[in-house]
């Protein structure tokens, strides 16, 4: 996928810290540790929300829906 460039503002202090990164090489310029910075935040929004969804759900009616049918499945499966 083709990269955009995109202008940002940060702190000066944040920045320092970025920079300090980048001479211990811990990433090889400032967009690879922006880029990477983004993409944990966006991958740990997307648990948040996956976690948020879950809590949604009535075990219950997930226990009942999972067996639903698992007679007929079970009287079918061979015997060892």
């Amino acid at each position: 996928m083709a990269a955009q460039k995109v202008a940002i503002s940060i702190d000066q202090k944040l920045l320092e810290e970025l920079d300090g990164l980048v001479m211990e090489n811990v990433f090889s310029n400032r967009s690879q540790a922006i880029q990477a910075a983004v993409q944990e935040k966006l991958a740990r929004m997307r648990r948040g929300w996956l976690a948020r969804e879950c809590r949604k759900l009535d075990p219950a009616e997930e226990q009942a829906m999972a067996e639903e049918g698992m007679s007929e499945e079970i009287s079918q499966s061979p015997r060892y």
